[in-house]
């Protein structure tokens, strides 16, 4: 679990290949961490989310990954994924573990070396820390991603709390 670390800190300032934004399926800004890359990214990269090709308004289904340039951000690119609504759509667990696969995938592809994270679906998603710590950790560890330096960043001592448990856990770490 070397390759896996977790911070509190604000996710746009990471000097990472790839941040990955937690954005909804148009892709377009939003709110909460969706909306502070785009601030720090500036406007280069609503315009690149812009030339995605959408299906009615869509650019991003529910547990898929797309890849667009960094803007103004340290990072290379922004991997823009979507999580589930914990209570309103069907599989959240499965759909969580999707958009973590897909995303690293795409690092993967665009022969990235690090990526950052944020608590995919953890916001207004509605996603309950300790499930969505255990799904991202469990995808992360796979061994297919070993080769990758991933930082989870962490907003507030809960999120930090239940991602650091689920790690200790996994390592054999009693806490």
């Amino acid at each position: 679990m070397d390759h896996i670390k977790l911070q509190q800190g604000d996710i746009t300032r990471a000097s990472v290949d790839a941040i990955v934004n937690a954005a909804n399926p148009v892709m377009l800004g939003g709110g909460g961490v969706d909306g502070a890359i785009h601030r720090a990214a500036g406007p280069a990269l609503l315009e690149a989310c812009r030339q995605l090709p959408d299906v009615n308004g869509v650019r991003c289904p529910i547990g898929e990954a797309r890849i667009t340039p960094a803007g103004k951000l340290l990072a290379q690119y922004v991997i823009h994924t979507v999580g589930p609504r914990y209570e309103i759509d069907p599989d959240p667990a499965g759909l969580l573990a999707d958009a973590y696969r897909n995303s690293l995938s795409l690092a993967l592809e665009h022969d990235c070396s690090s990526i950052a994270f944020p608590a995919i679906s953890c916001g207004v998603y509605g996603y309950p820390l300790a499930e969505a710590a255990d799904v991202a950790l469990n995808i992360c560890a796979l061994p297919t991603y070993h080769k990758l330096d991933i930082q989870f960043y962490l907003f507030g001592d809960a999120a930090f709390n239940a991602w650091a448990k689920a790690l200790d856990i996994m390592a054999g770490v009693a806490r």
